[in-house]
């Protein structure tokens, strides 16, 4: 099957990266290489992109997609929250931007062998590097009952996560649940009738809480947010892209905290704790899709973008005076 997905928000985004022709950039979510391609043909002389992806049809998808950057550019099969080892192992310190677009790609999503999608047969699989030793399978036939209904829960918002759980461990006693029919089928049964009819297929948020769990998404996600910002040079940015609530609180929350990082009680007069802003949250509110591209696209519905500036070294330079400042009057 052919690699297709259309990146999302790549106008905003690439944008929102303040591109220098010079600069060192990351794109943590590689895909079939969209937002890639648009940074690269940026980029001059002495521009460089380093592109991360876990699944390995992205990256022989991408490797085509950029082969006439193949000056300024290293494909890496690898998950982006090992952003920091696979810099280091390149000797690069610090980069002037990274973009990283979460969630599933069209190519996963139509590609019935990946058993993403719950309205078509297939193995129920769901990772997105089949490398993994955890699959979707595996999660859904051996996880205990309660730990079910709290990925359900947490990262599918199902208020039916009682009924699911406990339907899937009965079925699972009389044989192995191992197609994403099967699971559909449980979860249909598990909602109520009247709730059926609201809301869009039933088995959206079961799918979604499974296909996190399998993937590590908001694990990875939250662990890794902290990590790029330290590695941006100063001014660089940050631009993460999401698609659902969770993982946007995740990285709005992740922004505030680097911006304002100070853990004083509000009742102090002046910090104490000495943690100094590492930069500026730049979208205050979320950038949206336009209407057009949501009519284009209807994955693109969803989807929201947040940027995060590093820090400009005078701008740090002058915290650090101010702070020893009020140090110096307490």
């Amino acid at each position: 099957m052919e690699y297709k997905h259309e990146s999302v928000l790549i106008n905003e985004a690439t944008e929102n990266l303040h591109i220098r022709p010079d600069g060192i950039y990351v794109d943590g979510t590689l895909g079939g290489g969209g937002h890639s391609f648009r940074i690269c043909s940026m980029l001059g002389e002495g521009g460089r992109l380093i592109g991360i992806d876990e699944d390995e049809d992205a990256i022989a998808a991408a490797q085509k997609h950029l082969r006439v950057y193949s000056d300024r550019t290293e494909l890496v099969h690898d998950n982006f929250e090992n952003i920091a080892g696979i810099l280091k192992e390149r000797n690069i310190d610090k980069v002037n931007g990274i973009l990283l677009d979460l969630g599933v790609s069209s190519y996963q999503l139509d590609n019935v062998e990946r058993g993403f999608s719950y309205s078509q047969d297939a193995p129920l699989d769901m990772r997105m590097d089949r490398s993994s030793p955890v699959s979707a399978k595996e999660i859904v036939n051996s996880w205990p009952e309660e730990e079910l209904v709290r990925i359900l829960r947490e990262y599918g918002e199902e208020r039916c996560a009682v009924s699911i759980a406990r339907n899937i461990c009965t079925a699972r006693e009389n044989g192995e649940i191992g197609r994403t029919s099967q699971l559909a089928e449980i979860v249909g049964r598990s909602i109520p009738s009247k709730m059926r009819e609201k809301g869009g297929n039933p088995c959206k948020r079961t799918f979604q809480a499974i296909r996190i769990a399998c993937n590590r998404e908001l694990e990875v996600l939250q662990n890794s947010l902290d990590t790029m910002i330290d590695l941006l040079a100063p001014e660089g940015r940050l631009c993460v892209i999401t698609f659902h609530s969770l993982e946007d609180r995740i990285v709005k929350n992740a922004m505030r905290k680097n911006e304002n990082p100070c853990i004083c009680p509000p009742e102090f007069p002046v910090c104490v704790c000495g943690r100094i802003s590492k930069g500026t949250v730049i979208t205050r509110k979320a950038i949206l899709p336009t209407e057009e591209e949501k009519q284009q696209n209807r994955r693109a519905a969803s989807a929201k973008l947040r940027v995060f500036e590093k820090i400009s070294d005078e701008e740090r330079r002058r915290l650090e005076t101010e702070r020893q400042r009020q140090r110096g009057k307490t």
